[in-house]
């Protein structure tokens, strides 16, 4: 804890973040991955430092400021486009302006400004984006291996990579549990709270283990990873805006407003995009693991029962929940990712009705009777629904035979189908043809969403969620976690799971240090632009003084 100028952060936070001497990172050099995109571009501190790098050089400079205009050019309104890529081309892309780019080359100068008469897309600049990263990933990104800037990119990895233990964190009360263990809140040195789940190892599916770092924007990142004598932790990103199921539920009358819904419904629907990008299929969509930060952005959360699909194979596993698994699924038939699809359409229906297509709100009825609704029956719609609404969400029945149950619109027979969220054939469904997700993006459902701005984070939610309140059951109503018994590890179970423990994640590491200051107040350097001490060769560290007991007995 601490407030004031700590910030939240521990008392030792800069005992815990003290630089190591630069001398002491050579094996790190060594071992590091020299690689552009990854140590200037996706490395958020890497990021940072090659920047700081370049705006010293003015001809790099130039190179920055361009890369940040089309940043801002990407996430403009549609009516400003034109005006904004105007002015780009005039600064950067026309020889006679003081911050004309050479490197990008005429013909991609001359094919902007053609392209942008005929329509502003958003990916106007895409085509002088490459050459100007292969620009500096050449002598620019050598020269900044030799800088200062990378030396102390390489003390923030080493203590990126510093070991993680139970005892790098502040563990607090219970916040829930699920199939495969318990959730605390926990605080750490550098300020920020994280999530932390402790899984008795006996309980913890491979698969969650091996896809617990696919993090992304709308995803629950994981931060740190460590593994005690009888547990494996992993500690993401805490949600303080709870569930959605308890929005749904619990936050006056059940369902939200139409506004509410089609931003969530946006945000998912890039979550499952990055997973489906890497191949991996998630299985479980549901209100309750969906979760919201603090500024009110949902994350998808809990990836236990997600597995990553082969290119170019199909899976078969009748997992996931009662309610909301998709026909294709529950019929133990072979499929890819039309289960998630199938499951979006399931919350966006659950989030304007207030209960779940299938089964009402407390319904008490058996398994099967659920799984025969999912595969037979049309699901009911009220006047909750807007058009468009009903259009992404409806199963449409074609031929002579009626659906069982909850018929309230009868179909609509047209020779080539509409896709939907909840047609029961997958062949059929939105987001499952050549687009993907693309083709759900388009959708008039979504006509109100900048998904650019979305993906961005510069969207504002239509409801933030208050600091001072607790989204979550009271600690009594949570059960208490159940332990395993019976069940034996052999030592291919624990050389597995030894692999789990990879203390911190990089990304959400570095993450946290620019977000939380940290970053902000240690990344100093020497007077005029000169190294510090740490960051100086001639000024080599004393070797620590050996204890009494090593002194005594060394050889």
């Amino acid at each position: 804890g601490g407030g004031g100028k700590r910030k939240g952060r521990s008392k030792k936070w800069r005992e815990i973040l003290r630089f190591p001497h630069i001398s002491q990172c050579d094996e790190l050099r060594k071992g590091l991955e020299q690689d552009y995109g990854s140590l200037c571009q996706k490395q958020p501190i890497g990021r940072l430092l090659f920047r700081q790098f370049c705006e010293m050089r003015p001809e790099l400079l130039r190179c920055i400021r361009f890369l940040d205009a089309v940043a801002d050019y990407e996430l403009s309104p549609d009516e400003k486009r034109k005006e904004m890529g105007e002015e780009i081309i005039r600064r950067f892309l026309k020889q006679e302006s003081p911050d004309f780019l050479p490197e990008v080359g005429q013909p991609h100068a001359s094919r902007c400004l053609q392209d942008l008469q005929k329509s502003p897309c958003k990916d106007l600049f895409s085509s002088c984006l490459r050459p100007l990263h292969e620009y500096l990933s050449g002598d620019p990104f050598a020269n900044y291996r030799d800088s200062m800037y990378f030396d102390r990119f390489l003390q923030w990895k080493y203590l990126e990579r510093q070991s993680v233990t139970k005892d790098t964190f502040r563990q607090y009360r219970i916040l829930g549990k699920g199939g495969f263990g318990e959730v605390r809140p926990r605080g750490e040195g550098g300020g920020r709270w994280w999530a932390g789940g402790g899984s008795p190892c006996c309980r913890v599916p491979p698969q969650g283990v091996r896809l617990s770092g696919a993090g992304h924007g709308e995803d629950v990142s994981l931060a740190y990873a460590y593994e005690t004598k009888d547990a494996l932790c992993l500690v993401l990103t805490i949600m303080n805006g709870g569930d959605l199921k308890f929005h749904i539920y619990n936050m006056g009358n059940p369902g939200f407003e139409n506004e509410r819904v089609v931003f969530y419904a946006a945000e998912i629907c890039c979550g499952l995009q990055h997973l489906h990008q890497e191949g991996i299929v998630y299985r479980d969509l549901k209100p309750e693991n969906i979760l919201l930060d603090d500024d009110g952005h949902i994350r998808i959360s809990d990836l236990g029962l997600a597995i990553k699909i082969p290119e170019g194979e199909t899976i078969r596993g009748r997992v996931g929940t009662v309610g909301y698994m998709a026909p294709e699924v529950i019929n133990n038939e072979r499929y890819t990712f039309s289960p998630d699809w199938w499951g979006l359409g399931c919350l966006v229906y659950e989030m304007i009705e207030g209960q779940s297509p299938f089964r009402a709100r407390k319904e008490r009825v058996k398994r099967e009777e659920v799984e025969k609704r999912v595969q037979e029956d049309q699901e009911p719609y009220s006047d909750k629904f807007s058009e468009d609404a009903r259009a992404i969400c409806k199963m449409v029945s074609w031929g002579a035979a009626g659906p069982r149950r909850g018929w309230l619109h009868p179909p609509v027979v047209t020779p080539c189908p509409p896709p939907q969220l909840l047609a029961k054939d997958p062949k059929q469904r939105l987001g499952c043809g050549a687009d993907r997700a693309a083709e759900v993006k388009r959708h008039p459902f979504f006509r109100t969403i900048n998904f650019k701005r979305l993906e961005a984070g510069i969207m504002t939610p239509s409801f933030v969620p208050d600091p001072r309140a607790v989204y979550c059951k009271d600690v009594l109503d949570i059960e208490q976690f159940s332990t395993v018994k019976g069940v034996n590890l052999d030592q291919t179970d624990n050389d597995f799971y030894a692999k789990f423990a990879t203390g911190s994640v990089s990304i959400p590491w570095q993450n946290e240090m620019i977000e939380t200051e940290c970053f902000k107040d240690l990344n100093v350097f020497g007077p005029n632009g000169t190294r510090s001490p740490d960051l100086d060769w001639r000024q080599l560290p004393e070797p620590p003084k050996r204890s009494l007991l090593q002194r005594l007995f060394r050889r």
